[in-house]
């Protein structure tokens, strides 16, 4: 909202008296969208208070000194004391985003997609108080502050799959070329995820979302349109940093299996990840200066706005049609009550009896609210949670069957949740075909360290890796899986015998359960 500066008292009230009622009426609109977009206030409460969303937090808390600057120096303009305009576009980003967040809602429940669609919608919704060219000025702007999202575990799990399988894919058939074929696919992922603790900028996954934070803002700050030249640069960079991640790979794979040399793959591992990562940005950032750039924003006096604003505002009526505002004050409203959660449908079958060896003794517990909520939301089949004792090692675990991977997750996220925090989490196999995910953990309160682990197990395999698990999924007929989840009372050697002889006591009742 913006008021010419340089006339009188008696005019300015005019003008209040005059567009008073149209503000109102955007004020309902907004309280509408915001209604609408009801579900996404926790969620998004939630990214802002968390301690482990802080990376998000001081990108956020950069990008909005930024778009308060540029409000500032009036190269944004919203005139929200003026009817809403129908452009195109924005319109179109409003109302299709708005549709995708209710469809999104009610069957899938994907809350950083929901918050996602939500910013996308109000950047459209934003866009009818805008003029054009500013609105368009502003989307790589309205996009950074969308991918502040923590977009990162996501991309992990949906795309980090396909991405790993392809990268090792590639060199295994690269050292094949040069007559080294003595490493396998399976071989190279677990070498990748155990070397070392990988990082935000050195992950061949995790860089697509720090390097697109960085493409958005190169291109904001250097003014350039998002056209077609620039998906191409957008591409070309991720094409860069895929190679680079394969690069990264491939060397690691030489130092440790090739060279017998895990401590330099060690000592590799970080830097070729953080090389690669900048010689990818600095290629795009280089390419990025071949795309069309914005036209510098007018001033003031050389749109002449004073004056001819407030008489257009005062003695003339809106050139746009009167029925803009109702139109999109009732269509709002009708997607709000359209507004439909994924129904709670976990938890409606009887928990199976599990036939533990003699050796493990157990004891039924009831599990905790938290855990109910998810359970019942996400849609799992049953689940037990049991406290044990086995060969002077006691603990926790829980076992929740499911036909759906919602009803499954991560646990490092529950044992966080808890308050514990995680200080590693790798890959270990404790057999040719048991892989399971080692957690290290320690508790803020005592200082103390306790070690946990967890697996995902269906009838035909086994595995540490929830991205396979929900690509699990896409094959037809869904198979049934179990999250085998432990939490130790203490911090427990990876290679004591006692351990993995538990893992494989309780892997094997597991698959019995599965098989009947």
């Amino acid at each position: 909202m913006f008021f010419p500066c340089n006339f009188s008292r008696p005019a300015l009230r005019t003008f209040i008296r005059a567009r008073a009622p149209q503000f109102l009426l955007n004020a309902i609109i907004v309280a509408l969208w915001l209604w609408l977009y009801r579900a996404m206030g926790d969620y998004l409460g939630v990214i802002v208070a968390r301690e482990d969303f802080r990376t998000n937090q001081l990108v956020l808390l950069g990008i909005a000194a930024l778009i308060v600057y540029q409000v500032r120096t009036g190269q944004w303009q919203i005139q929200f004391t003026a009817a809403p305009r129908f452009h195109p576009l924005p319109l179109s980003l409003a109302l299709g985003g708005s549709v995708a967040y209710l469809a999104a809602e009610r069957w899938l429940d994907i809350n950083t997609l929901s918050a996602a669609l939500f910013g996308i919608a109000t950047y459209g919704l934003l866009g009818l108080w805008l003029a054009p060219a500013s609105w368009r000025s502003g989307l790589p702007a309205a996009l950074l502050l969308i991918g502040v999202l923590p977009f990162g575990e996501h991309i992990q799990t949906f795309v980090g799959y396909p991405m790993r399988i392809a990268t090792a894919d590639i060199v295994r058939q690269g050292l094949a070329f040069f007559h080294i074929t003595s490493t396998s696919v399976d071989t190279i992922l677990v070498l990748e995820n155990g070397v070392a603790q990988i990082d935000l900028p050195c992950s061949g996954v995790k860089s697509l979302w720090t390097g697109a934070l960085f493409l958005l803002a190169a291109t904001w700050l250097e003014r350039r349109v998002v056209n077609w030249r620039w998906l191409g640069v957008a591409l070309t960079f991720i094409a860069l940093l895929f190679l680079a991640n394969v690069l990264r790979v491939a060397a690691l794979v030489v130092s440790a299996q090739v060279l017998n040399l895990p401590m330099l793959a060690e000592l590799l591992h970080v830097p070729l990840g953080v090389l690669g990562f900048v010689g990818a940005c600095a290629a795009a950032f280089a390419l990025l200066r071949y795309c069309k750039p914005l036209p510098q924003p007018l001033s003031f006096e050389e749109r002449g706005e004073s004056g001819r604003f407030l008489q257009s505002a005062v003695c003339h009526k809106s050139p746009y049609p009167q029925w803009h505002t109702p139109f999109l004050a009732v269509t709002i409203l009708v997607m709000a009550l359209a507004y439909t959660p994924r129904p709670q449908t976990g938890l409606t079958a009887q928990a199976p009896s599990w036939n533990f060896p003699p050796a493990l003794q157990v004891q039924a517990l009831p599990l905790k609210p938290d855990e109910i909520a998810w359970l019942t939301r996400d849609g799992a089949e049953s689940a037990a949670r049991f406290r044990f004792a086995w060969q002077g090692i006691s603990g926790s675990m829980i076992l929740a069957p499911s036909t759906t991977w919602r009803a499954h997750h991560r646990p490092e996220r529950c044992f966080e949740v808890y308050g514990l925090t995680l200080d590693n989490s790798s890959a270990q196999l404790v057999a040719v075909d048991f892989p399971i995910r080692a957690v290290t953990l320690r508790d803020p309160k005592s200082n103390a360290h306790l070690a946990a682990a967890y697996w995902f197990q269906s009838a035909a395999r086994t595995t540490d890796d929830y991205g396979t698990r929900i690509w699990a999924d896409t094959a037809a007929p869904a198979e049934r899986w179990v999250l085998v989840s432990i939490l130790f009372d203490e911090n427990i050697d990876p290679a004591d015998a006692r351990v993995n002889a538990l893992y494989t006591a309780l892997h094997r009742a597991v698959a019995e359960q599965l098989a009947h």
